[in-house]
C-alpha cells in the first residue's frame, strides 16, 4: 500500500490548511453561499434604511406643507367669521344704501293677513365722524353802534313757518 510521507514542521502546518479529501471539498460552496446571502443581506439593509430615511424626510415636507396650509385655512376662516359678524353685515348692508325690515307680515292660506303691512322706514343715514367734513364756525359780526340805533339797518329776523304734516303718497 502506498502510504503518505509525514510531514512535519512547516509543511504539515500549510498541509492542514488544504482539503485533503472529498468531504473537505463540499465545505466550500456552503462557506461562498453564506458570504453570498450576509453580504445580499447586509446591502438589501442599506436599500431599506435609505428608502425609509428619504420617506422621513418626505414625511417632514409633508408635515411643513400641511401645517402652512392649516394656519392659512385658519386666517381665511377668521375673515369669513369677521365677514359674517352682525355689526359687519349691518354695516356692509348700510353702505350698499340697504334699510332694517321692520316687523313682518304673513298671508295664512286662506287669504287673510296676519300682522301691518307698511313700507320699510328710511333712517337717516349715518356718517362716521372720520369721514364728515370739518367745518369751523366764524363768531358772528359784532353791530356796531350806529346800526344797533338804526333798526333798518338790521338784517331781517326769520319769519316762523309753520311744519307741515308729512304726507304718504302711497295710501
Amino acid at each position: 500500500m502506498s502510504r503518505k510521507p509525514e510531514l512535519r514542521g512547516r509543511a504539515a502546518r500549510l498541509a492542514r490548511l488544504f482539503p485533503a479529501g472529498p468531504g473537505q471539498a463540499a465545505r466550500t460552496p456552503f462557506v461562498l453561499l453564506v458570504v453570498l446571502l450576509l453580504g445580499g443581506g447586509l446591502i438589501g439593509l442599506l436599500m431599506l434604511n435609505s428608502a425609509l430615511s428619504e420617506g422621513a424626510f418626505k414625511l417632514g415636507d409633508l408635515k411643513d406643507d400641511t401645517k402652512s396650509l392649516t394656519d392659512e385655512e385658519q386666517a381665511l376662516q377668521r375673515d369669513v367669521d369677521s365677514y359674517s359678524a352682525p355689526d359687519a353685515l349691518q354695516r356692509r348692508a348700510r353702505e350698499l344704501g340697504m334699510v332694517p325690515g321692520g316687523d313682518p307680515v304673513f298671508l295664512d292660506p286662506d287669504g287673510t293677513i296676519k300682522g301691518v303691512p307698511g313700507p320699510a322706514a328710511l333712517e337717516a343715514p349715518t356718517v362716521p365722524l372720520l369721514s364728515a367734513p370739518l367745518v369751523i364756525a366764524t363768531p358772528a359780526p359784532t353791530p356796531t353802534p350806529a346800526s344797533a340805533a338804526d333798526p333798518a339797518a338790521a338784517p331781517p329776523a326769520p319769519s316762523p313757518q309753520s311744519p307741515q304734516a308729512p304726507t304718504n303718497p302711497g295710501r
